[in-house]
């Protein structure tokens, strides 16, 4: 083996916020666009554009919310565990909500009458607005804390909130945070692949949803100084068992700030968040879309680094009980499995990436009304 356990731990902590992050920026255009559906495109013709504009790429970016979900479940079982537990009937909410994006791209076209096609549009609407939603209430609840504590005798996992619970005003705000920044990035998106005047309504919903979501972003750090954080106070045993009982945790206003304290160059994060936001829009203003998109792309990635930078080592906290708080270096898997699984990844995750990559260069170009008549009866 090349790394001891603790090391391990670390990586795939990172591992597992590259994978959000990936889905956050594949998988967000997406989701962004489906939201945007209703409002950008005025006729029949015009929103066959906009599905067109994702109808070849949309399938393959859920890979990254799939390896998400089975590198949270293979490398942190009992965050796992205690995540499907807690957020069981918001996940099912989010879930049946992504079953409708399949059944729209399958079915919309199926049939010529504007009643049939104009349900389908709502219901993908729904696929994206749900989804981009509930994963933003989620991570909200995180940083609150989960309701959940462990039985010291058997270590049964005891959950004592209710899905209304979860809908707390931070939790809401973040919802928000992550509806805007996932709809911002589709706009961008759809003005890199359209024209004429779904283009100019594109660009128009970039500068609306890039200045909502520096005022939402902003709003949550405000927030973040006097919500609750949760502290370590005991010692932490980074290459020991995995158990979540053998550590004493305190929870103060403002704790969340304790790792930008220790270690003030982690602001630059949260600052990127502000400058590469800021940067997209001009890109944008400026009709170089294809830019913006990457800056675009910077800004999810620093929102949900900015996160992750606060909440370090803690992956779940707990409200109830404080020493319940999973952290990196008590809910891991073994040492055995981090590091098979360590290859595998090493091995898959650069061919989905090149593959990824190779797509978008295939498949670059632009959408347009006449291409969506001239064919018909093989596009959305």
């Amino acid at each position: 083996m090349i790394f001891d356990y603790e090391t391990l731990r670390i990586i795939w902590w990172a591992f597992l916020g590259f994978l959000i992050i990936g889905f956050a920026i594949m998988g967000g255009y997406d989701l962004g666009v489906g939201i945007l559906l209703p409002f950008l495109g005025k006729n029949d013709d015009e929103r066959r554009v906009i599905l067109n504009a994702i109808g070849s790429t949309w399938e393959g970016n859920q890979v990254w919310f799939v390896m998400a979900g089975g590198a949270l479940f293979a490398a942190w079982p009992t965050v796992y565990a205690v995540t499907f537990s807690s957020f069981y009937f918001a996940l099912l909410l989010a879930l049946f909500a992504l079953f409708l994006r399949p059944l729209g791209f399958d079915y919309r076209s199926k049939v010529a009458t504007p009643l049939w096609r104009e349900n389908w549009d709502r219901a993908l609407f729904v696929g994206g607005f749900v989804p981009s939603l509930v994963l933003g209430i989620a991570f909200g609840n995180l940083l609150k804390g989960i309701p959940f504590y462990f039985e010291s005798s058997d270590m049964r996992i005891i959950y004592s909130g209710t899905f209304w619970g979860l809908l707390n005003p931070f939790a809401l705000l973040a919802g928000l945070l992550s509806l805007s920044m996932f709809t911002m990035h589709g706009a961008i998106y759809l003005q890199i692949k359209t024209i004429d005047s779904i283009n100019w309504r594109a660009k128009k919903a970039v500068l609306i949803f890039t200045m909502s979501t520096l005022v939402l972003f902003a709003l949550a750090g405000l927030w973040i100084v006097n919500l609750n954080g949760y502290h370590i106070t005991s010692e932490v045993l980074t290459n020991g068992a995995s158990n979540p009982l053998s550590k004493f945790v305190k929870r103060e206003p403002g704790l969340w700030l304790d790792n930008y304290g220790h270690l003030p160059s982690l602001w630059a994060v949260p600052v990127t968040t502000f400058i590469s936001a800021i940067i997209a829009l001009v890109l944008s203003r400026a009709d170089k879309p294809g830019s913006a998109f990457v800056f675009s792309s910077i800004t999810i990635a620093s929102i949900i680094l900015t996160a992750g930078c606060s909440m370090f080592p803690f992956l779940m906290p707990s409200s109830l009980s404080l020493n319940s708080s999973l952290k990196v270096w008590d809910a891991s898997s073994s040492i055995k499995t981090l590091n098979v699984m360590f290859w595998a990844t090493v091995i898959f995750l650069p061919l989905i990436i090149i593959y990824t990559s190779w797509v978008f260069r295939v498949l670059r170009g632009k959408v347009t009304v006449e291409h969506v008549r001239k064919n018909n009866h093989t596009l959305y």
